[in-house]
Formats: C-alpha cells, sequence, structure tokens
C-alpha cells in the first residue's frame, strides 16, 4: 500500500532529527527536500521557533492504523510530548494520503482533514506526488499546492 506522510520539527536539531525519523521508516520510495516555514498556532499562543517540513512516499504492507501507531512510536522516541494542540515539537508525522482511498475511524481521518490548506504540505508533496489526486477534492495535489499562499514555505 502506498502512504503519503508530512514529517515536522521545530525544536533541537530538527534537520538530523527528520534526517533520522526518515531513516526509521521502512519502505520510503521518494522523499521531498526540506523546508522552512512558520509555526501555525493557536491564538494568543506564544511564538514558537520556525519549522523544517517535507514529505515522503512509503510503501508499505501496514494498515492505516498500524502506520499511524508506527508513526507515534518513533514520534515518542524523539522526545515527543502531546500537551497542547500545536504545540512546538521535535518530531510531527502525519499520514496525509493513502492509496486513493478514504479512511476515516476516531482515531485517523485519511486524507488529513487539514491538508489542503497547509502550504508547509502541499509544496513538499507536490515535489514528489504532483499527479495524487486528493479523493475527497477531486484535484492534484500539484492544482491544490498552486491554489494556495505558499509565499511563507522556503526550500533549504
Amino acid at each position: 500500500m502506498k502512504y503519503a506522510i508530512a514529517l515536522g520539527s521545530n525544536l533541537g536539531d530538527s534537520r538530523s532529527i527528520l534526517e533520522s525519523a526518515l531513516s526509521r521508516l521502512e519502505g520510503v520510495i521518494a522523499r521531498s527536500s526540506w523546508y522552512q516555514t512558520k509555526a501555525v498556532t493557536l491564538p494568543n499562543s506564544p511564538s514558537q521557533p520556525d519549522y523544517l517540513n517535507g514529505c515522503a512516499i512509503l510503501e508499505t504492507d501496514l494498515e492505516p492504523l498500524e502506520l499511524l501507531a508506527k508513526l507515534q512510536h518513533i514520534e515518542s522516541e524523539f522526545g515527543r510530548i502531546r500537551q497542547q494542540k500545536w504545540d512546538a515539537r521535535t518530531l510531527d508525522l502525519d499520514i496525509l494520503l493513502f492509496e486513493d482511498g478514504i479512511f476515516q475511524t476516531q482515531m485517523l481521518n485519511i486524507p488529513h482533514p487539514r491538508m489542503s490548506d497547509r502550504a508547509f504540505v502541499l509544496v513538499p508533496l507536490a515535489e514528489i506526488a504532483p499527479d495524487w489526486q486528493h479523493p475527497v477534492l477531486n484535484r492534484s495535489i500539484l492544482e491544490l499546492a498552486r491554489s494556495i499562499d505558499a509565499s511563507d514555505v522556503r526550500k533549504l
């Protein structure tokens, strides 16, 4: 099965953390460049350091919830502590897409419900999977990336 995964970090040595996390993922068939982006925070939250973000395409036999558990395990190994929504983090791994399907449970929604609003996801994903169709919006990743303001996304 083919998945699109987003990777992000804004605490610690983000580039090293992302590279190490990527090496822990089995079945990586494509990976994007790293991009520097402003942190998305809740209103009235303290400012955070910029993020490094990227995407990868994986081929694996894992079912979506199995992959989610593996990603969360990797996050915790890199010191991820889930306290508040949109907190700064050492590592964030999100499943964006799963084949051309839709997967919805209480724990996991694929496609990622906010991916089409996030230039820091769409720009790196368009680099490696421009023709992948969003199964709900019926638009390619490249089309989605071109339709959003990406002025704060800087390729490293």
